[in-house]
């Protein structure tokens, strides 16, 4: 058995910068890390901790190995058994002063207090070892080791067997509330989208394209998903005893209380300006992009016409990923700049900011595609191509003014071969007849786009997050001479070793498996932190693509229950081999996540009433406009090039009749929500085992509490003796005429 390890503090003694240092700054550096790394573990033993120092893979990099004697874990559970109970949090069992310590403890709850221990501040009890403040800007990271064991359990149970097999109870203990009630939104989402997906496979085999009915269950669908996953999150936050847990939550350390809470809301208001900044650059450059690879390229047909079809892929590539890093890095700064008290608050105001451009990066291609390429596709074909002409020939004419040719050495295709110099009117770069215009139009392009983002988008992604990082880590081991190293510290082949002087030299059993152990954690503390922002946003952003296209084309639903089946299990294999453990957190909620969810529901009566509209088949209404409505509707291989373009009236009429369609379609979207949530109540929450235990936790507690004032309940039957109070008005107490009056009326009848 390996030594029982709670928590690694990862300690840097040397600075990455420390190449470039003087001899002087190097000695001050090492004065520094030597009074900083005693100051951590006199302050760790000093709290009842046992802590040890060991090297770590790099140069001054040190690992101190922490675990919590059992005293010192009683104390702990205690003290947060009492806060519970405070603040009003549910619990199996109420506490007393002999039942704090009977209760059972599991895995991710001993590694929450203990974390939580070391990493709070002082004023919340906490021993104030917070990576990246003043006092300890050397401690890197405070981090906890996997349990093999478990995951290699995981994994196999998994590869066999359907992931709900794993018993949800079991992920919780291992990686706590975040981490289990991920996995639980994941499980239901994909056991929720088998009804779209029947659906689709219905409608794209014998439904009509476009079906009004089709859209209108989809919503329904969306909107009882969303509503019912409300109520779950409170039955898992009672089964779980965590409802509230907001209000026990420990606070961040940059948090600063004396601040006004206006200020506060006016530094949050003050990012909205840079989100509508970034939102617009992103907006300007997305359309660009797709005005030059619907549009542009097709039309040209110049020098490298082969190659300039990539442009808007290396465009795409170059500029959008730096943009959105850029945003996400302000965001986070503004986000700490709001002075945030807890961290779930943080979290879900920085993961807002960033799923908004994240979610208009994911939707805005196929969006302009929808409402500008297919209805206005011919318009928007023949005005750049009547600028792009006119263009052309004003280039040319620069060129020729400047006595600059083309000539045929450049083997671009053009014409002028032998080096005879080009005219304007003799270099023809873009296509100038409209008719061949009209028909570089992809009629297939909505449903082409829908089949990238749900087939083979998800499987880049699944890749890049499961076996890139494996194959990355596996070329950096050999580049070192480690040979090849797992996820989880297993090596396989011979490795080249150096042996560290704290580890122990001789070959016996012992040694041997403290030095696997130093290795195993060695391997883990390279990993990069698991992150289930990543994996929230992944999801929320299929169920958008889901529940506002796939009207586009139906079968999207089944390639993205197809895709939650693996999204399972490799979220599970990211879990236990590419990340470190999972820092146990206490929440009740998916966060923001949920209003992301109301929100894309919401937009989807929007989208969904306007696909329809537009793009109804023929034979329920003749199309008006001759664009290429009724082409993408039906038959891809028509084009309805032989209609006049559309007047400025009929785009006008278009587009209000559109809009008040929407407008409707929102209307309607709040009367089915309210619907649906009264029903969903009543069949889920009202009566329920949840629902009584909750309101007998809380009764419960307050019958408690007058029980130690000393008050009686009540339920509870109190004789009070009479004792004798001398009154000057004894005697009208005695008298009674009530009986007097109803015998008279009886006499009398």
């Amino acid at each position: 058995m390996p030594p029982h390890v709670d928590i690694v503090i990862v300690f840097c003694a040397i600075r990455k910068k420390a190449a470039s240092f003087s001899k002087e700054q190097v000695r001050q550096n090492a004065v520094k890390a030597e009074r900083q790394y005693s100051k951590l573990i006199n302050t760790l033993t000093r709290a009842g901790l046992k802590a040890v120092g060991r090297r770590g893979e790099s140069q001054g990099q040190l690992l101190v190995m922490v675990t919590c004697p059992q005293n010192v874990l009683a104390k702990l559970i205690h003290c947060e058994r009492h806060s519970d109970f405070l603040y009003g949090l549910p619990m199996s069992k109420l506490p007393s002063t002999s039942d704090f310590e009977s209760a059972p403890l599991s895995p991710a709850d001993r590694i929450r207090l203990i974390h939580g221990f070391i990493s709070s501040t002082p004023e919340d009890g906490g021993l104030g070892i917070i990576p990246g403040r003043k006092e300890w800007d050397l401690v890197e990271s405070v981090m906890a080791l996997h349990d093999h064991d478990f995951n290699d359990h995981w994994i196999r149970l998994w590869t066999r067997h359907r992931i709900a097999s794993m018993e949800l109870e079991k992920i919780r203990d291992q990686f706590g509330d975040s981490v289990a009630l991920y996995f639980f939104f994941l499980t239901a989402y994909t056991q929720a989208l088998i009804f779209p997906a029947a659906l689709g496979t219905i409608y794209y085999l014998w439904g009509k394209p476009y079906s009004a009915s089709y859209s209108t269950l989809l919503l329904l669908w969306s909107i009882a998903f969303v509503e019912w996953w409300r109520l779950q999150e409170r039955i898992l936050s009672i089964r779980w005893c965590i409802r509230g847990s907001w209000r026990v939550e420990k606070r961040r350390a940059d948090y600063l209380p004396s601040f006004p809470w206006w200020k506060q809301e006016m530094r949050m208001m003050a990012g909205l300006p840079v989100i509508l900044l970034f939102a617009t650059i992103l907006a300007v450059m997305l359309t660009g992009i797709f005005v030059l690879e619907a549009f542009v390229t097709q039309l040209y047909k110049g020098p490298g016409h082969t190659y300039v079809a990539f442009a808007p892929t290396i465009l795409f590539s170059l500029l959008v990923p730096r943009l959105l890093a850029m945003y996400q890095k302000l965001a986070t700064n503004f986000t700490d700049w709001e002075n945030h008290k807890h961290q779930s608050s943080h979290s879900s105001s920085l993961s807002l900011k960033v799923f908004t451009l994240s979610a208009m990066n994911a939707y805005l291609g196929i969006a302009l595609s929808a409402f500008v390429y297919v209805p206005f596709g011919e318009s928007v074909m023949h005005f750049v191509q009547s600028y792009l002409f006119t263009g052309g020939h004003r280039a040319l004419a620069l060129l020729e003014k400047y006595n600059v040719s083309f000539n045929a050495t450049s083997n671009l295709g053009a014409r002028g071969a032998g080096g005879k110099k080009i005219s304007a009117a003799g270099l023809n770069l873009w296509e100038s007849d409209r008719k061949s215009a009209r028909r570089m139009l992809n009629s297939s392009r909505l449903q082409d786009q829908m089949f990238a983002f749900s087939v083979t988008n998800q499987a880049v992604d699944t890749f890049t997050a499961i076996g890139l990082p494996y194959i990355l880590r596996a070329v950096e081991s050999f580049r070192n001479g480690k040979g090849f190293r797992s996820g989880n510290g297993k090596g396989h082949g011979k490795k080249k070793r150096v042996a560290f002087d704290d580890e122990p030299v001789g070959h016996d059993a012992q040694g041997r498996e403290e030095r696997e152990f130093l290795e195993r954690v060695r391997s883990e503390v390279v990993l990069p932190e698991y992150d289930v922002f990543t994996d929230y946003s992944e999801m929320v952003t299929q169920f958008g693509y889901v529940a506002l296209w796939s009207t586009i084309w139906p079968l999207a639903p089944v390639m993205a229950l197809f895709n939650n089946y693996i999204e399972a299990r490799s979220d599970a294999f990211k879990i236990a081999v590419h990340t470190r453990r999972p820092t146990p957190v206490r929440t009740d909620t998916i966060g923001p996540w949920l209003e992301s969810l109301s929100f894309l529901t919401w937009l989807s009566a929007l989208t969904n009433s306007a696909l329809v509209y537009l793009f109804r088949p023929p034979d329920q209404q003749e199309n008006e406009l001759g664009t290429m409505v009724a082409a993408n509707a039906t038959d891809g291989s028509q084009h309805l090039n032989h209609h006049p373009l559309p007047s400025l009236a009929a785009t006008r009429e278009l587009l209000m009749s559109a809009l008040l369609i929407a407008l409707f379609a929102s209307h309607g979207y709040l009367v089915m929500r309210a619907a649906v949530r009264h029903v969903l109540k009543h069949a889920i929450w009202t009566g329920s085992k949840e629902m009584k235990e909750a309101e007998h936790v809380e009764r419960e507690m307050k019958e408690k509490y007058l029980s130690s004032l000393g008050q009686c309940t009540p339920d509870e039957d109190v004789m009070l003796e009479v004792t004798d109070e001398k009154d000057e008005w004894a005697t009208f107490w005695i008298i009674d005429e009530g009986k007097d009056d109803i015998g008279k009326m009886l006499k009398d009848l």
